[in-house]
């Protein structure tokens, strides 16, 4: 029998377990995340292929069973540093597509990408957006995440207002027909905002790529066919 052939999307090869020594200088959280870090063979393949997060191995898998990324596509990625997912819709759209990567923080170059550093929450912001991509988006993707307290609730809450505010924007962006990819956490607080993407989308659907950790609450929201009002 041939062997398996991996997909483009996973690791490949054997994850070898790595174990961490605590240290004076390092936090007992810190060790566990540097650990985690070694061990996830989708740093390992990230590093290997030259990407530059982990986080571009989910926006592949999401495309692989949605479809959205077509070539020609005008493509918007908000809180886009370090800037692993705009690498890969700069590939899938081609030299006909344009793409907006948008952070607060400071972003080196990617070639095939305008990189706009704003708060997405600037009012001049969507203006500015649309004359760079020369109209309306065709698609918004939000892998956001607010910063954490280690309060669950309140962490939760935070990443909700995050996520809300990224449809705001999109809303006010996405052409008609268009597309948005969200990153949520599940806790219960998502359900005004998945109502209001029922209203305003022809589908929404939930997805947890393989490149996600099973330990976390994380999933993304894909809604497609958007119903300007």
């Amino acid at each position: 029998m041939p062997p398996h052939k991996p997909s483009g999307t996973r690791p490949s090869g054997r994850n070898i377990g790595v174990r961490v020594k605590t240290s004076a200088k390092r936090s007992v959280s810190s060790t566990r995340w540097l650990e985690r870090q070694l061990n996830d063979p989708y740093v390992a393949e990230a590093h290997k292929l030259g990407l530059r997060s982990r986080a571009a191995f989910k926006l592949m898998q999401l495309d692989e069973r949605f479809h959205l990324l077509a070539r020609g596509r005008r493509v918007v990625d908000l809180g886009a540093a370090p800037g692993g997912w705009t690498e890969v819709v700069v590939k899938k759209v081609g030299d006909g597509g344009k793409v907006v990567a948008l952070d607060i923080l400071e972003m080196a170059p990617v070639a095939g990408a305008s990189v706009m550093q704003a708060d997405f929450l600037d009012e001049t912001v969507p203006e500015r957006l649309r004359a760079l991509l020369d109209g309306p988006a065709d698609i918004v993707l939000s892998d956001m995440a607010a910063p954490t307290t280690g309060h669950q609730a309140t962490d939760h809450l935070r990443i909700m207002a995050l996520a809300e505010a990224a449809y705001v924007f999109a809303a006010e962006v996405l052409a008609p027909g268009g597309a948005f990819i969200c990153k949520l956490f599940q806790g219960g607080a998502e359900r005004d905002l998945l109502e209001q993407l029922k209203r305003d989308f022809v589908q929404v659907r939930h997805a947890k790529p393989p490149a996600s950790r099973a330990d976390s609450a994380e999933t993304y929201i894909v809604a497609t066919g958007f119903r300007r009002s």
